[in-house]
């Protein structure tokens, strides 16, 4: 069974219900027989996929939906060898390098090589060069950025890039003077307002006004996760009202039971008892950054207004570290031990 999110995901720039002029530039662009490198950034949950899908279907038509995922394995020069997936029609190849981590130069050098020095196959397609979908673009090291803008000067007559980002602030600036930059705003809380009533209607469920304003406000304008809670709601309960409770995210419910336990005791004992369960919400791939940025904003509540700038500086240190390094529950653990050292400093100086 399909979740909202993908049953109701608009197929075409026609169906996009919000970001209209943003549609219509796509389309032109698609249209001028001269596209250009895309770098499409924005918060999570804006729209930017759905975008470059119906971006895509503009270009070729309706065959980029009939897509395959390939498994391959490129050999590094210390020959490791790198499983990876591939999304692939025959118009387009999605990919995501940063799942290989510091190995992501080898997979963007290798494939991207091949894919730009291999003819379109399909003759009859509209446009002569194939496109790229790089997923997480703002994730790749340093090194797979420098391959990239290589190959981005050196093969750009038979391969268009598409760079998807929540932010340019990781990218290089030689890729961002070679993209055109399109940047895809979040909705505001009436477009996902406007988004779960269709969504509700086609579903032939009762539309709570109240409830979807409430949804809208606390998805923090993501409309994917605004669209998940609404399933989760509705899947949880019979009969739907505006009084409905949203139930959180287990993930948020756990980090909420870790912000808890942190708070109730500083110990060496209780920072290994929270470590087993952030190693749970690793393993069930919640992204460090939202564990990290939602334990802080839960912890800030209940410690003293002198220590609430602390805590956050020490938060962005962590943030900072997690992104350059490998090894993430390092980060997260010594994030807890400075709350709990900082907590018990104060109140040390409190008791003088």
């Amino acid at each position: 069974m399909a979740l909202l999110v993908d049953k109701h995901r608009p197929r075409s720039l026609d169906q996009l219900t919000y970001h209209k002029d943003l549609s219509e530039r796509l389309r032109s662009l698609a249209q001028s027989g001269d596209f250009p490198h895309l770098l499409v950034y924005g918060p999570s949950g804006a729209g930017k996929k759905t975008r470059i899908v119906a971006t895509l279907k503009e270009l070729y038509g309706p065959g980029v939906e009939k897509i395959k995922i390939d498994s391959r394995v490129f050999q590094t020069t210390s020959n490791r060898k790198l499983e990876f997936n591939i999304v692939a029609s025959v118009y387009h190849l999605e990919i995501t390098p940063s799942d290989v981590g510091n190995y992501d130069r080898v997979v963007v050098q290798d494939l991207l090589k091949e894919v730009a020095q291999t003819q379109q196959v399909d003759q009859s397609a509209k446009q002569r060069f194939k496109v790229v979908v790089i997923n997480e673009a703002d994730h790749l090291t340093r090194d797979a950025q420098a391959a990239l803008r290589r190959t981005m000067e050196k093969y750009s007559p038979n391969l268009r890039l598409i760079l998807l980002a929540n932010s340019t602030a990781n990218i290089i600036a030689p890729i961002r003077s070679r993209t055109l930059l399109v940047r895809v705003a979040a909705p505001t809380e009436v477009e996902i307002c406007d988004v779960l009533e269709r969504s509700a209607r086609k579903e032939g469920w009762v539309v709570a006004k109240e409830l979807n304003a409430r949804i809208a406000k606390e998805s923090g304008r993501n409309l994917r996760r605004a669209l998940l809670m609404y399933e989760a709601v509705h899947a949880q309960n019979e009969k739907v009202t505006d009084k409905t409770p949203i139930p959180p995210p287990d993930w948020e419910a756990l980090i909420g039971q870790v912000a808890k336990e942190i708070i109730e005791e500083h110990s060496p004992a209780r920072i290994l008892q929270v470590r087993a369960k952030l190693y749970d919400l690793l393993t069930h791939c919640i992204p460090p950054t939202t564990i990290l940025k939602t334990l802080t904003f839960k912890l800030i509540p209940q410690v003293d207004d002198t220590l609430k700038a602390d805590v956050i500086k020490w938060s962005a240190f962590y943030e900072h570290r997690i992104r350059m390094g490998s090894k993430v529950i390092f980060h997260l653990e010594a994030f807890v031990a400075k709350f709990m050292r900082i907590v018990e400093e104060h109140l040390m100086e409190m008791d003088f």
